[in-house]
């Protein structure tokens, strides 16, 4: 099929060979065969090429080096999909002799119209690092110009090349810091987390630290001497006041903790953990309850701040449905939890896991009850008591765990607990697990003093055994021989030589040398040196009591969530996360120089001014480069980077001048308002809102919206204004406080939304004197675009630059009597503030308009068809505005 000379045969053997990909099945041995079609001029069968060579290159790198040529042609194909697709496939020949040929690829991807070949660009910086570092310096230049790219789909991507080849460089950052804060939200949910990763350690070198205030003084007092130091020290410290940079990050990534992905919200949890003043750090503590199920992490943070869970105790009772990791994870946390004022109820929900049919989870809460004994004195008895208990259960298992257990806690405080160790001691015969045998017998032979009478038949018990015992087991019985020996040698002087001398022939060589050292260290003779007078000594010394502490304690050396705090331990690529600076850095090497703007569409478009801000975060290099990569990424799958150039830098020449001759009136105002605040909710203030499709007096980036306020109260309403608004990313110019308006009486105001080019709502506040009720304006797609007039030439021109990934069509059914030209416009403007573009032919509709927010073309075309039916295509660089647009139209457009 794939020799084949027809098309159709060989789409479907790709569409067959990727199924089998996809199915984890071999299909290497086709390379060859697919190869040959990597030239073919069908768009379809090419992507799938691609995307087989993609998965195989590194593979048959013999192979792929013979189509190296078809490849380079590849990356100035008019598809932004093709163009990735190649150097994706040259990335992936890791052949030396090739890197010439990449690093250019890379350079001239770097600059290419599309973002997804941005995109892919940045992807393959990582490649070619990792097979040639010596390109370094030059890969660091690209890095550079990618991180001030204005676009969300490459910027996590350029944040994980900067990680991986050049992690040190924060001076790459400064320029770019604030940008990347405000982009957060919208980045892809991976790159979220590369870039939020990347900002905790850039954060931790540029701001001073926001503990300082707590007990730093007073660390200071105690050093000082004399009173005066003390006043000294109070008078030099200056009070802490957070950088607006460090209070950007913190606004900026909180609202990513309500996100879908768990590794968003963790990434989010170890920011705040690492950089956010204490009493702050608890707005992650309900996103990571949530997380339970998925993360280790909880351990660390609830070790270290019991406080913030402890309202959120019962979230970690176990479930009888959990799997048994998280079992043991809630315990672990339960653990961390444990204070005296709810022990009581934790050991009761302890009693209750004991006796669960999981036996190994029945054995993890055991150990749960010692930390817990340990930690809080008072309850050690308790616990004591509890776990002798369970010495009579069944479970073998469960009762070696109560063994092991006991044995610790007992050293504790050994002389009120004889009773204990006898029991123990009487157990010896039916437990059979070697761990809580040999527990059993060193505490008999360290406490051998207190049960002088049980101590030698015990001995005397394991000696017949001796041969068949585990090798823990058999040490713990030459201590024991050995310290009777010296305690009580009249009874079990002939039963230690016994089981010395089976000792000095047992297979295992520690056994040997233990029973050597002992003999010749309890035993003296000529030969013995001069440690035998020091057997006592060195066998029966007091031992420190054991300090049954978690697994996660002192793990915060690490950063939050890596592989290395996960491991407890310094793993390869580790980057550690700095000491907070001791002076604060220079604030200004974040600041972004705003040229002046070059209004290249302002003589027709009769454009507002725009204005300098200092809160203007998105800008990199000025307003001329914006304007340059607004007009570069509308036709992001029309052209090679090399005619990017030319017409970026013809000035007003190039085709955005042509593209745009006016803005246009609507051409439609809708009639319909909506519901803002409910009379009843608003205690009384009633408050609708809607489009009046003008452009904004407050700036060009913003919808105008209006807001008609009514006062259905017997009594006035006073100071009405706007209170706080959200999320990051839509700014709101709110209107002039309202200080009064009277009982029944109506106001009508405007304000002004940019939604950035998106249909998330904005929320704000609505605040009177007395009261603040939360509201949102959700905007429709159509009210987020301004008509233009063009004319059909340039209407298919920029058509024609706007396909791919970047056209959405659908074919729908229109009711017979909308077939004409005046009630398919009068539908079309009606959900959408467009303009009509003048066309030659009776059955094609044309309407063209661009984003409010970021001047991006949006054209849309209703071709009428036959039987009822017409095509209708919208093509913009939004892609998911566009998704959002096309199902507007068809809704209005289809029959019924």
């Amino acid at each position: 099929m794939l020799e084949s000379n027809k098309e159709s045969l060989k789409l479907e053997a790709m569409k067959r060979i990727v199924g089998l990909i996809a199915k984890g099945k071999n299909a290497s041995e086709l390379f060859p065969a697919v190869v040959k079609n990597v030239a073919s001029k069908n768009i379809e069968l090419k992507k799938l090429v691609y995307v087989y060579l993609v998965r195989y290159a590194e593979e048959q790198q013999d192979l792929a080096l013979l189509s190296i040529s078809t490849f380079q042609r590849a990356l100035k194909d008019p598809n932004q999909l093709i163009r990735a697709s190649a150097l994706r496939v040259l990335s992936s020949i890791r052949v030396p002799i090739i890197v010439p040929i990449m690093m250019l690829a890379i350079k001239e991807a770097a600059t290419d119209l599309s973002p997804y070949v941005r995109k892919t660009a940045a992807h393959a910086i990582q490649k070619l690092y990792s097979l040639d570092p010596e390109q370094k310096e030059h890969l660091i230049e690209v890095i550079d110009k990618l991180l001030k790219d204005k676009s969300t789909l490459v910027a996590g991507s350029v944040v994980m090349a900067f990680e991986e080849v050049c992690p040190d460089r924060i001076d790459l950052i400064h320029k770019n810091y604030r940008k990347l804060c405000n982009l957060l939200v919208d980045v892809e949910e991976w790159g979220q987390v590369v870039i939020i990763t990347m900002l905790t350690r850039y954060a931790r070198t540029q701001f001073l630290s926001p503990w300082r205030e707590v007990g730093c003084l007073g660390q200071n007092s105690e050093k000082a001497f004399y009173d005066s130091d003390v006043e000294k020290e109070k008078a030099d410290s200056k009070p802490y006041m957070m950088d607006p940079d460090h209070r950007l990050l913190l606004r900026n990534t909180k609202p990513l903790l309500q996100s879908r992905n768990t590794a968003v919200v963790m990434a989010v949890a170890q920011l705040y953990w690492h950089l956010a003043p204490k009493q702050e750090v608890s707005i992650v503590t309900k996103s990571l309850v949530r997380l339970l199920r998925s993360h280790r992490c909880l351990l660390l943070i609830t070790y270290s701040q019991q406080g913030m869970f402890e309202p959120f105790l019962k979230s970690f009772y176990v479930r009888s449905t959990d799997a048994t990791h998280i079992k043991t994870l809630k315990l672990e946390i339960l653990t961390n939890l444990a204070t005296e004022a709810n022990i009581s109820t934790i050991l009761r929900e302890f009693q209750t896991y004991v006796k669960s049919q999981d036996k190994q989870f029945a054995a993890t809460t055991i150990q749960a009850i010692g930390r817990c004994a340990t930690n809080i004195s008072e309850i050690t008895d308790t616990c004591l008591n509890g776990l002798v208990l369970l010495l009579s259960n069944r479970d073998e298992t469960v009762v070696a765990e109560c063994v092991v257990v006991i044995k610790k806690l007992l050293q504790t405080q050994p002389s009120q607990h004889s009773d204990i160790i006898k029991h123990m001691a009487k157990l010896l015969d039916n437990i059979t697990v070697p761990m809580a045998r040999a527990s059993i017998l060193w505490l008999i032979g360290e406490y051998c003093e207190r049960v002088p009478k049980i101590a030698p038949d015990v001995l005397r018990k394991v000696a017949k055994s001796f041969t068949s015992e585990e090798d823990i087991v058999k040490l713990q019985t030459l201590n024991l021989a050995a310290k009777l020996y010296l305690t009580n040698s009249k009874q079990t002087k002939l039963l230690t030589q016994y089981i010395l001398n089976l000792g000095k022939y047992d297979q295992n060589y520690d056994i040997r040398d233990r029973t050597r050292f002992l003999r010749q260290l309890i035993v003296p003779n000529e030969k013995s040196g001069a440690l035998s007078k020091y057997a006592k000594r060195i066998l029966l010394a007091s031992k420190p009591a054991p300090v049954l502490e978690s697994a996660f304690k002192d793990r915060d050396r690490f950063q939050l969530g890596t592989l290395s705090h996960t491991l407890n331990a310094k793993a390869s690529g580790y980057l550690e996360l700095s000491d907070w600076p001791t002076v604060a850095p220079d604030q200004s090497v974040r600041n972004v120089e705003v040229m002046e703007p070059v209004k290249e569409w302002a003589p027709s478009l009769g454009k507002p001014k725009a204005t300098k801000s200092d809160d203007k975060f998105y800008s990199d290099s000025g307003e001329e480069e914006e304007q340059e990569e607004e007009a570069s990424e509308s036709g992001s799958s029309g052209s090679s980077s090399s005619s990017s150039e030319e017409e970026s830098s013809s000035g007003s020449g190039g085709r955005t001048s042509c593209r745009l001759c006016c803005l246009l009136s609507p051409v439609f105002v809708p009639p319909k308002s909506h519901e803002l605040l409910h009379r009843m909710s608003g205690k009384g203030l009633a408050v609708s809102y809607h489009f009046p499709r003008q452009p904004c007096a407050y700036s060009h980036r913003m919808v105008s919206v209006q807001l008609t306020l009514t006062n259905g109260r017997d009594q006035p309403l006073e100071d009405i204004c706007v209170g706080e608004a959200g999320p990051p990313g839509i700014a709101i110019h709110r209107f002039a406080t309202i200080e009064r308006l009277q009982p029944e009486a109506s106001i009508t105001v405007s304000m002004g939304i940019d939604f950035n080019d998106s249909t998330q709502a904005a929320n704000f506040q609505l605040c009177t004197k007395t009261d603040q009720f939360s509201v949102s304006i959700q905007p429709a797609v159509g009210e987020l675009l301004m008509p233009v007039t063009m004319t059909e030439q340039d209407f298919l021109k920029e058509q024609g630059q706007l396909t791919g990934m970047n056209e959405s069509s659908v074919t729908i059914t229109i009711a017979p009597d909308s077939m004409s030209s005046q009630p398919v416009g009068r539908k079309v403007v009606s959900v959408a503030n467009m303009g009509v573009v003048p066309s030659s032919q009776n059955s094609i509709h044309r309407f063209a308009a661009k984003t409010v927010s970021s001047g991006s073309l949006v054209l849309s075309s209703v071709v009428l068809q036959e039987a009822s039916t017409a095509k209708l295509v919208v093509n913009t660089e939004k892609t998911v505005l566009g998704s959002v647009l096309l199902r507007e139209l068809k809704t209005a457009l289809s029959q019924g």
